[in-house]
């Protein structure tokens, strides 16, 4: 189920979207620039990963004599507008639609939210801005704006990547319907003061995105194999235990899991190297939701904690990856 080679190094949205570690950061002309920080270290971070919910807690140590003042990025994985591969969003239509909450030293803090919309690493954000169309791909205010665009723009939009026209039929016959196709990049921000000398706690809450499908795209004749297997393999380390509890459930008579499920969750941890040296004291656990559920993950040293808990726990850790967690989602027997 497990495999403990490649470190995930890493380890778990959220998006497509569910998370990232947190990053020291200045304001730009294009946006948010992530800085290398040599002056605070992190000290510890505990990461709890479900898919219902996402908890970061920090320590922070300011190694310096002297007060220091930064603003602190939070990234989260990019959303890809698709019809055809749609994600979960808790709140599409809110600015916050993760419910992202911080705490610095147990007080809340406000946050500042930056959204970017590219199709093919060109910023549109702009574009859809003077257009009335929201960022988030997924709202419905998006989908309402886009129904109001006239032709002109549709058909202009069409050509450059930014919608996907499809038709099909909701009740009066088959339409065009022109969908969102642009990659929505997210991240919260907000200035922070770390005192000298001092270990400073912040924490984070969110609820994540989950990617997912009904049934199990890894399939393919009735085996685990062909591409998106290959995909998987890599991406979430699956191993011989986990494709052999993953076989049981499929039969002649159900070749491709119909009666199974994914869920896909992410989170950035790599911007967890912009801090003095290494995370001194790193402890991940994973919640898969259900104990009929199964788990893949790229990991190392990774102990079953619970009937649906895997904790891993590094010192000295320095993040090679980020995390990708796959969830099979099964009705119990």
């Amino acid at each position: 189920m497990i495999r403990p080679a490649l470190l995930l190094a890493a380890a778990l949205a959220l998006a497509a979207p569910a998370r990232a570690n947190d990053s020291t950061a200045e304001i730009g002309a294009g946006g948010l620039i992530f800085l290398v920080n040599e002056s605070v270290s992190m000290e510890h971070e505990e990461l709890f990963v479900s898919p219902t919910e996402v908890r970061v807690d920090y320590r922070f140590l300011n190694t310096t004599d002297q007060e220091l003042d930064f603003t602190v990025a939070f990234p989260m994985p990019d959303i890809d507008g698709n019809p055809f591969l749609p994600v979960s969003i808790p709140n599409p239509d809110d600015d916050n639609f993760l419910g992202f909450t911080v705490t610095v030293d147990g007080k809340p803090v406000a946050v500042n939210l930056q959204q970017r919309a590219f199709v093919a690493g060109i910023d549109i954000t702009q574009t859809l801005g003077d257009a009335g169309v929201p960022s988030m791909p997924f709202a419905e205010s998006t989908r309402k704006a886009i129904a109001a665009l006239p032709q002109e723009t549709l058909d202009a939009w069409i050509r450059q990547g930014i919608l996907v026209k499809d038709t099909y039929d909701i009740g009066k016959g088959m339409e065009d319907h022109y969908e969102p196709y642009w990659t929505l990049k997210t991240t919260y921000y907000w200035d922070m003061t770390f005192p000298a000398g001092r270990e400073v706690a912040v924490s984070h809450r969110y609820t994540p995105s989950l990617g997912g499908t009904a049934g199990l795209t890894f399939i393919e004749d009735g085996k685990l194999q062909g591409r998106q297997y290959q995909d998987y393999k890599a991406r979430y380390c699956l191993d011989g235990d986990f494709a052999k509890s993953v076989a049981k459930f499929v039969t002649p008579e159900d070749p491709y899991g119909s009666g199974l499920t994914e869920s896909r969750l992410s989170y950035i941890l790599v911007t967890g190297r912009n801090w003095q040296g290494t995370i001194k004291s790193f402890r991940l656990t994973v919640d898969k939701g259900a104990p009929e559920n199964l788990v893949s993950f790229c990991g190392e040293g990774v102990t079953k904690t619970g009937p649906t808990t895997f904790v891993m726990e590094k010192t000295d850790f320095w993040p090679e990856r980020d995390l990708d967690i796959l969830i099979v989602n099964r009705q119990p027997n």
